[in-house]
């Protein structure tokens, strides 16, 4: 089959997360033998990126990136983000999406590179959209109101303008409404994150499907004796972006009464300069900066425990998953969102609410050794069943099976003939 995806970051144009996904699930459809295509918008990667470094990125053999770029350089993206619309990159999208021999469109972050408008293409194919984000109920992204706390009631226009983000006035005429209802399915990775949106008046399709890491993402370190259990302090880690919201400035001055282990923060963002200060006085408090996929998950399996500190309602947490890879339980807030039902719920980790409650945690992961390896063993078993590869592409081809055998259109002569080539969901 031909799969198409459409997202606003990708490869060395992100900041992770979503791009993190997309390059997985592109990765292990090809190796399932499908034909892959990547469509992404580098004019909004360098619209907002601000110090943000590319990140180092070879994309798998057969894999083909599309990456938008207009002679009006930002003006682009910013032009999406305030009608709600592709306008100079509809040609170059509809030309892949609209194309006779497109099986499914998968939509991830659409907001800059077509906004909901571009869910109106690709309609002969299955069309799926998975919500890495909250940008469907905020145009903010991540429920995180006036960058200050999580959103407790709609104050978008405010909020917006308080965040200094253009205005988008097509958030009041039903074009999010029209576009869903293009779409075969809309994909959430945590039931957390599908209620929510359920709650906040979105009515599509919805379907729960939890993130994945391939199987050999870890290679075979989780085998390897930790790093802390050799030689060397103990440690806590934790990695993201640095940004306010995932509350690194909470977790930092708690190291303060934890002089017996340190904490090695992965990552990069506008943010670090303040946290640098913050830490200044605590030589237990190292930054490594930003790491590569192998350098993170060596970082993870010799962690006491990955601390995942968010103050703002994850929809999933992957670092979560990639602690759980390498056999590494992880700490987390109650109110980061799904970090709850993934962290908590999975029974792979602690959870806090308070600056008592998360101490109290610390303490016990770093000194308990039978709770550490209970949790450990629990969250890898979760990474290794309905986290794992083939559990995640199994339910993928069955959704994009149950589409097709849904619609009228399924014995079209197109259809017919992909069936007698063997493209079919089956031999995915």
């Amino acid at each position: 089959m031909k799969f198409c995806m459409v997202t606003t970051f990708f490869g060395g144009h992100s900041f992770g997360g979503d791009a993190a996904y997309v390059d997985r699930l592109a990765r292990a459809l090809l190796r399932r033998g499908h034909e892959v295509h990547v469509i992404h918008c580098a004019d909004s990667f360098q619209a907002v990126r601000g110090a943000h470094p590319l990140r180092p990125y070879t994309p798998p053999p057969g894999l083909q990136v599309h990456r938008l770029e207009s002679p009006l350089g930002v003006i682009s993206p910013l032009a999406t983000q305030i009608t709600g619309k592709p306008y100079f990159k509809t040609r170059a999208l509809r030309k892949l999406l609209d194309a006779v021999d497109t099986d499914v469109v998968h939509f991830h972050n659409i907001s800059l590179v077509g906004g909901p408008d571009v869910l109106h293409l690709g309609k002969q194919a299955v069309r799926l959209m998975t919500a890495h984000e909250h940008w469907l109920i905020c145009p903010m992204h991540l429920l995180w109101k006036y960058g200050k706390k999580a959103c407790d009631g709609p104050q978008c226009v405010r909020c917006s303008l308080a965040g200094r983000r253009p205005p988008q006035v097509w958030r009041f005429t039903g074009a999010i409404d029209r576009g869903l209802q293009q779409l075969d399915a809309l994909v959430f990775p945590t039931r957390h994150t599908l209620e929510e949106h359920r709650r906040r008046g979105i009515g599509a399709p919805m379907v729960h499907l939890p993130y994945f890491l391939p199987d050999d993402w870890s290679r075979g370190i989780e085998d390897d004796m930790p790093e802390t259990q050799a030689s060397g302090r103990p440690y806590l880690a934790a990695a993201g972006r640095l940004v306010a919201m995932k509350g690194f400035q909470r977790l930092i001055p708690m190291m303060k009464f934890l002089p017996e282990v340190d904490l090695r923060i992965a990552g990069t963002g506008p943010y670090e300069w303040h946290l640098r200060r913050l830490a200044s006085g605590l030589p237990n408090v190292k930054f490594e900066g930003l790491l590569s996929g192998e350098r993170l998950s060596q970082l993870f399996h010799g962690a006491r425990a990955v601390v995942v500190p968010s103050l703002f309602p994850e929809t999933f947490g992957y670092v979560v998953l990639e602690a759980f890879a390498v056999r590494t339980p992880v700490v987390v807030d109650r109110g980061g969102g799904a970090l709850l039902e993934t962290g908590v719920q999975s029974g792979g980790g602690l959870g806090y609410t308070t600056d008592a409650e998360m101490l109290l945690a610390l303490r016990r992961i770093v000194h308990d050794d039978e709770l550490r390896d209970e949790l450990a063993d629990q969250g890898f078993a979760v990474r290794r069943g309905e986290w794992s590869e083939a559990a995640h592409m199994d339910r993928y081809f069955g959704l994009i099976a149950s589409i097709r055998g849904s619609r009228p259109t399924a014995n079209t002569p197109h259809s017919r003939a992909r069936a007698r080539d063997g493209s079919n969901v089956a031999g995915g």
